[in-house]
């Protein structure tokens, strides 16, 4: 709410207005927009446990154990990711994204560019979705957002250098089925100091 929509409301009340002239067909229209965004809710959380009953029979349900990835993230990356075995390394998977940086080559000029773009956007969508989950949940990932931050990264080019951390994790988790360890991840990332 706007300072100025508060003191309107405010002087309104203040002054005791009568309501509206139409205040009935208001309050209809109120009613149906509530009726219509209940229906919505129901069907969205009916769709979320579809999609949780899918997820839970994939390989890709080891992604929830992530800090900040609730199973629509998950399926999201996993709709495109499995099987895992599509792809040899994490790099691999991070390049299907697209978001890994474009090569620009001449005779005499090799130069990285911007994200390639080559993958699929949902896949990539899903990959960045992640990332953010795991920058606002994880000790882990929140620290290394904030490194990245300080080096003076905007916020876009920071979570595309988590997403490709959050690529070589999820592609760790779906190739081991191991859930995620928080410490077990933080020691691994110190003692390779990256």
């Amino acid at each position: 709410m706007t300072v100025s929509t508060a003191r309107y409301w405010s002087q309104r009340w203040n002054q005791c207005l009568p309501p509206p002239a139409d205040a009935d067909q208001r309050a209809q229209r109120l009613g149906r927009d509530l009726d219509r965004y209940r229906r919505l809710r129901t069907d969205i959380e009916a769709i979320d446990s579809e999609i949780v009953a899918l997820l839970t029979r994939t390989d890709g349900q080891i992604l929830t154990s992530l800090p900040g990835v609730a199973s629509i993230r998950a399926a999201a990356f996993a709709s495109h990711s499995l099987p895992i075995e599509r792809f040899p390394d994490a790099e691999h998977l991070y390049s299907a994204t697209g978001l890994a940086p474009a090569l620009y080559q001449s005779a005499t000029l090799n130069r990285r560019g911007r994200i390639s773009r080559q993958g699929l956007a949902e896949h990539r969508d899903a990959l960045m979705g992640i990332a953010w989950g795991l920058s606002q949940s994880s000790p882990s990932f929140a620290e290394r957002n904030a490194e990245l931050r300080a080096r003076g990264m905007t916020p876009m080019q920071a979570r595309v250098a988590l997403a490709r951390h959050a690529c070589r994790l999820a592609y760790r988790l779906l190739r081991t089925q191991q859930p995620f360890d928080e410490q077990r991840y933080r020691q691994g990332r110190l003692g390779r100091e990256r």
